[in-house]
């Protein structure tokens, strides 16, 4: 088992953020985590990458407990942000950003360094030219991929993609979404996958958990979530989907 989460309670002020969720992720498993904004997915990230602490509950990785207060320096879990902004200093150019973790790894093999950054470019289909650019001069999409190599290159377990593609539009939802289907295949890394959209993560995840007010109301493989929701939360994330056609449609073109 890779990731296990028991009873993650979360309290902002008085009110209650997370209410003793609990969920798992298997070694080269995609698990996918969808409710509505203010649900609590994006905090249960924030949670596990050690940007903010839960009052109570257990983390446990790879079989190690960590402590859910206080969670710093663990490289092993990585998180793509749904802005990529957030994750790319717009005053550095691409070199110099995706050798930031070589140098705060302390990894100091130059040659190593170079030959997986042009690796990991190759494989999202980057030219070199890019690293002489800024952020400011690359497309949302092209960004975004730049986040995801970013946090590929500390060589994580866990990736957590928190709505990595909903700022983008479908061309460019499909083709992220099947470059992190390669990086699955190819690096066998695992993702904790969060969206509102069901259809995103019915072609990407292996296990679905859909989240209300702070709990896991349901949870099952794509196929038992789609053709045989229990909830009526679930049911009624089915009935919003929209433009479900057409993404298909990008999908099968890429």
């Amino acid at each position: 088992m890779l990731l296990e989460i028991k009873n993650l309670n979360k309290y902002y002020g008085e009110k209650h953020i997370l209410k003793n969720i609990s969920f798992s992720i298997e070694e080269g498993e995609v698990y996918g985590l969808v409710g509505e904004s203010g649900c609590g997915k994006s905090t249960t990230a924030r949670v596990l990458t050690g940007l903010t602490p839960a009052q109570s509950g257990e983390i446990i990785f790879q079989g190690e407990k960590l402590n859910c207060k206080k969670i710093s320096g663990f490289r092993d879990i990585q998180m793509v942000f749904q802005d990529p902004n957030s994750s790319l200093n717009p005053m550095k150019n691409i070199r110099w950003i995706l050798e930031e973790p070589f140098k705060i790894n302390k990894m100091k093999d130059k040659k190593n360094m170079e030959y997986q950054i042009k690796e990991m470019l190759e494989m999202a289909n980057l030219s070199e030219d890019i690293l002489s650019k800024y952020p400011y001069e690359l497309s949302g999409g092209q960004k975004q991929r730049i986040a995801i190599i970013l946090a590929l290159l500390s060589d994580p377990k866990l990736l957590i993609a928190d709505e990595a593609v909903s700022s983008l539009d479908l061309s460019g939802q499909a083709s992220i979404l099947n470059f992190f289907k390669k990086l699955q295949t190819e690096l066998k890394v695992s993702y904790l996958f969060i969206s509102h959209d069901l259809r995103v993560v019915y072609h990407m995840c292996d296990r679905i958990g859909i989240m209300r007010n702070g709990e896991i109301v349901e949870e099952g493989t794509p196929e038992e979530i789609y053709k045989n929701p229990k909830h009526d939360y679930t049911k009624a994330l089915l009935r919003a989907l929209p433009g479900s056609y057409e993404f298909e449609k990008e999908l099968e073109n890429i």
